[in-house]
């Protein structure tokens, strides 16, 4: 790891997609142990607590064209781009704990303005790169990494002042097993890199994870890790919003941390829905600090 400062930041995000209970993720992965867990790793560990996140009238749809709570999602994010940015100006390095996937749009916008050419790994089933014009259901978690390239409705392409964020060809997805019909147009159009549980499969992830890391490395300044919990099989991620059969394995999720670790690329992380609600025993949250602990160095011997 680049920094053994580390900056936890919870948010709180369920209003980017329409099943309750991601919202408490970030209390589920506390209490799973996630600061105990890093502070046994010798890092220092400052909790920042919860962004505050405003709920919408449930009898007043506040949507906008085909975009769920749209100002809701829009301040959210705001709010953690600012916490995130903060957090980054005193050297520290941000670990945002979801949430649904659409508070990468408020990681993203808080990040990248530090760095001439951030790379972001996508560890998802999903490509998150709908748009309202494409999404099928509305859900702003399905659209951060498309608002991210700069594709999107302007309240949140220019976030935090400026869009876009990361640039097509510095992205790697990981895991994807799920891709709409627009999200395959647009990463064959903007030449993205995936690593489909086909390639996963077919190459297994000791190579992945290789490929990966070499291709950021030539081209990028940093790398911010985006891991959503449904890029594992639902049978090690149970408390997942959108699972999708035939995932990322436990231990295969535990080499890829593992590997990123060894090549000190890292300088954020976010982890995301969580949903407690669908879990089992808090099963989720604690595969999640598992992964976290990997990621920051934790070995067996």
């Amino acid at each position: 790891m680049l920094n053994k400062d580390i900056s936890v930041i919870g948010v709180p995000m369920d209003l980017g997609q329409n099943r309750r209970g991601v919202d408490m993720g970030p209390s589920a992965i506390r209490y799973a142990g996630v600061i105990e867990r890093l502070e046994a790793l010798k890092l220092n560990i400052e909790d920042l607590g919860d962004i505050e996140i405003k709920r919408p009238d449930r009898r007043k749809l506040n949507n906008e064209g085909n975009l769920r709570n749209l100002e809701e999602v829009a301040t959210g994010n705001e709010n953690l781009a600012l916490a995130v940015d903060e957090v980054i100006k005193k050297g520290n390095f941000p670990l945002v704990l979801g949430g649904d996937h659409s508070i990468s749009i408020g990681s993203l916008a808080g990040i990248s303005k530090h760095y001439e050419n951030l790379g972001v790994i996508w560890y998802d089933a999903h490509a998150d790169l709908n748009s309202g014009e494409t999404s099928p259901s509305g859900n702003i978690h399905g659209m951060p990494l498309g608002v991210s390239i700069g594709i999107g409705h302007e309240r949140l392409v220019k976030l935090g002042g400026y869009g876009p964020k990361i640039k097509p060809e510095n992205i790697v997805i990981i895991g994807a097993r799920s891709i709409d019909e627009g999200e395959r147009k647009l990463i064959k159009e903007k030449g993205i890199k995936v690593f489909t549980m086909h390639e996963v499969d077919r190459l297994g992830m000791s190579k992945v994870m290789g490929e990966t890391i070499n291709y950021l490395k030539e081209r990028t300044d940093s790398v911010h890790l985006s891991l959503d919990l449904d890029g594992l099989d639902p049978m090690d991620a149970p408390g997942v919003g959108t699972p999708v059969i035939g995932g990322l394995s436990y231990r295969e999720s535990h080499l890829a941390m593992e590997m990123l670790a060894e090549a000190k690329i890292i300088t954020s992380a976010e982890f995301v829905e969580v949903n407690p609600i669908l879990d089992e025993k808090n099963k989720t949250a604690s595969v999640a600090v598992g992964l976290m602990g990997s990621l920051f160095g934790e070995k067996l011997l």
